[in-house]
């Protein structure tokens, strides 16, 4: 995905714009702390910052004071707010529909089968009941594994349907590769399968590689980790099984692309046929990896990743059977310890939440049980959500805020002096051709072939697993589709599609204060205007801009316009590499260019729609614009989650997110932001791109 968002109660937020829009007159302002103190300097009573020094703190800093992160969370913020309201009601909704059912009042087809779905989840009894008997054919299965041959069978069974490479802030599969199927990079009319790296249980590669003192002993947990699932499955030696599945998974990690690379569009154009990869990746039977994987009978794959298929296939080419069995059974029961006796899933938190993300607390069984269910059926809960809680007015409302935004973009584009007549003719076809979907899809994918039992928790999710696989393959004899979702409709995010030039804003997002009918335009173009903003803008960022209006990666600029358009963005970089969170360790420059890219055009877009607004012509209709934006990325992090995000996440944290306003010369006059002040930039200093 290429962008979170979310926030709090309506109310809530105007009464937060109204105690920061009081506090701006503050004439002396508190010395900051570091950069990862300043959440808990925020708990200082009566602190003052001025929003030139740290804008974040200024407007959020009563929200800090008072906020304690949930125990089963590794972070909290306004977008997990929105979302555990939202999955609040969406559970609640789940079970009325079971007690429909138990009274004898059956709902449809798909509702029913949501229901039992999340019910089979949540009868804890019955998973523990029947023990490791779910898993226990998969598990046979691989310990059947004798040869090379059927080992490289195993493997391509274990593709599965995993997400857009063009939007994922992380690449992570436990299964050897990940596919996706979509159209190709130089021919998006035609569906191509697209083939991820994967492997491995930890995050990145990062994790096995970086030698430092925190990841060695993450290092060391992980194995700790992946003896104790062994053992718990009945397996011997498990230390030592553990040890050999750690150097597979090192070895594997030494062939991944790194975090940059993956976001490098050209790097990962690489159109394999059947014989480049007996040619790039020698020492694998192909042929039978993709009948195992169901692609028998493609001709060409998009290998986005090429390192790691041509290390995988070295690894491979005189394997330590024995070895991958293990390394295959581990991932198994980590994939699935959800699903099984409860000390698989304790043990999986214990690594996973409090080791990875230092998270204490597991969530509650509800949430963990609707997250599957979410998983399972998406849609088909997307549908019932959107029934109860979307209505049509706001979508109508919506669309034309986005046209408005739209038209915003456009004016930004015809005024740019260093652009050149044929590639600005090229832009503006690109934004009078980009499709944006809101709230819900046009055509909902349906389960109608999903069998879903009662009772059957593992059985129902690896059934719903393969399903979606299938629907993914059904998609390679099709062309592609401008309209299909990347998102459900209950998930409180958004998302630019590069490959379809479209946009998807699902209905979840469009909910106070983000966007609310009765608010001030101030305060639903500042909240979701900015984030309409950004996934246009995302059209035009260092990925999107190789892009044109049909989706194709072609270059459609000239030499000197996509000369400074790499130096201008090449500002960006190190502005946001200069940002550190700890003395060890800065953010990624880029790595968080998209992002940041579309922050900084998507934010000026939305500013521009704004002031053409009825209410945006006072300067105190500016503040609150500017202050509903930060306010938006209100967060607070575990120093574990806030690391793991500064080293795989293309995003940049929420705080440094909001300093992408220093660009920006209406914030200065807003908030009489003076030289001196540390986020203070001279205009000849201040990014300006569209």
């Amino acid at each position: 995905m290429k962008t979170g968002f979310t926030s709090m109660k309506a109310a809530i937020a105007l009464a937060l714009y109204g105690a920061a829009l009081a506090s701006a007159g503050a004439q002396e302002a508190t010395k900051l702390a570091p950069p990862a103190e300043r959440a808990a300097a925020g708990k200082t009573a009566g602190m003052t910052v001025l929003p030139g020094d740290d804008f974040f703190t200024w407007a959020n800093g009563d929200w800090l004071a008072k906020t304690e992160i949930p125990a089963d969370r590794g972070s909290w913020s306004a977008m997990g707010a929105l979302a555990e309201e939202t999955n609040g009601r969406i559970a609640k909704m789940i079970e009325e529909l079971g007690a429909a059912n138990a009274s004898g009042k059956n709902a449809s087809g798909e509702a029913r089968k949501v229901a039992d779905f999340y019910a089979a989840y949540m009868d804890e009894a019955g998973i523990e009941k029947r023990g490791l008997a779910p898993i226990r054919p998969m598990l046979s299965s691989i310990a059947a594994i004798r040869d090379k041959a059927a080992l490289v069978r195993a493997l391509g069974s274990s593709v599965r349907a995993d997400v857009d490479p063009l939007n994922a802030t992380d690449f992570f599969t436990e299964n050897l590769f990940g596919l996706w199927v979509a159209g190709g990079l130089i021919d998006p009319s035609r569906n191509l399968p697209y083939l991820l790296q994967g492997g491995l249980g930890l995050p990145d590669r990062a994790y096995y590689l970086e030698n430092n003192a925190r990841m060695a002993e993450l290092r060391t947990k992980y194995q700790q980790h992946i003896a104790a699932m062994l053992k718990l499955a009945g397996f011997d030696k498990a230390e030592e099984r553990a040890a050999r599945v750690f150097e597979l998974e090192l070895a594997l990690a030494q062939t991944h692309a790194m975090r940059e690379d993956s976001a490098n569009i050209q790097k990962s154009n690489n159109v394999w046929t059947l014989k480049d990869f007996a040619a790039e990746a020698p020492g694998v039977d192909w042929k039978a990896f993709f009948k195992a994987a169901g692609l028998s009978g493609q001709e060409r794959f998009q290998v986005y990743h090429p390192s790691a298929v041509t290390g995988a296939a070295r690894l491979l080419a005189n394997p330590d059977v024995a070895i991958w069995r293990d390394y295959l059974a581990f991932h198994k029961l980590n994939q699935y310890a959800s699903l099984l006796p409860k000390a698989f899933a304790d043990q999986r938190f214990e690594f996973t939440g409090k080791a990875l993300t230092g998270t204490p607390q597991q969530s509650a069984r509800w949430k963990r049980a609707l997250a599957a269910t979410n998983e399972g059926m998406e849609e088909a809960v997307g549908k019932i959500y959107v029934s109860r809680y979307f209505p049509a007015e706001n979508k109508a409302k919506v669309q034309a805020m986005v046209a408005n935004i739209i038209d915003a973009f456009s004016r930004r584009i015809e005024k740019l002096d260093w652009m050149a007549p044929a590639t600005r003719a090229q832009a503006q076809a690109k934004v009078k051709a980009i499709y944006v979907g809101v709230g819900y899809p046009e055509r909902w994918k349906s389960y109608d072939g999903l069998q879903v039992v009662k009772g059957d928790a593992f059985g129902n999710a690896i059934r719903a697993e393969e399903y979606r696989y299938r629907q993914e393959l059904d998609k390679l004899g099709r062309k592609p589709e401008r309209t299909e979702w990347a998102m459900p409709p209950q998930l409180v995010n958004a998302v630019n599609l590069p490959l379809q030039n479209a946009m998807n804003f699902p209905a979840a997002i469009l909910q106070p204060p983000f966007f609310d009918p009765k608010a001030p335009d101030a305060v639903n173009y500042g909240a979701i205007g900015s984030i309409i903003g950004h996934e246009i803008s995302h059209s035009f960022d260092d990925q999107g801009a190789q892009f044109d209006a049909q989706g194709r990666l072609r270059d459609w600029w000239t030499k000197e316009d996509l000369a400074h358009f790499k130096a201008a963005s090449n500002k960006l970089v190190a502005q946001y590499a200069a940002y550190k969170p700890f003395p060890d360790l800065a953010l990624n420059g880029q790595l968080t260019l998209s992002e940041n890219l579309a922050d900084l055009a998507g934010l000026a877009a939305s500013y521009d729609a704004f002031k053409t607004t009825p209410s945006g012509k006072t300067a105190l209709a500016d503040r609150q614009f500017f202050t509903g934006f930060a306010q938006g990325w209100r967060t607070k992090m575990r120093e574990a989650s806030l690391r793991r995000i500064v080293l795989t996440d293309g995003h940049a944290p929420a705080q440094y997110r909001t300093y992408i306003v220093r660009n920006l010369d209406p914030w200065y006059k807003a908030f009489d932001v003076k030289p001196g002040q540390e986020l203070y930039l001279a205009p000849q200093e201040r990014v300006r791109i569209w």
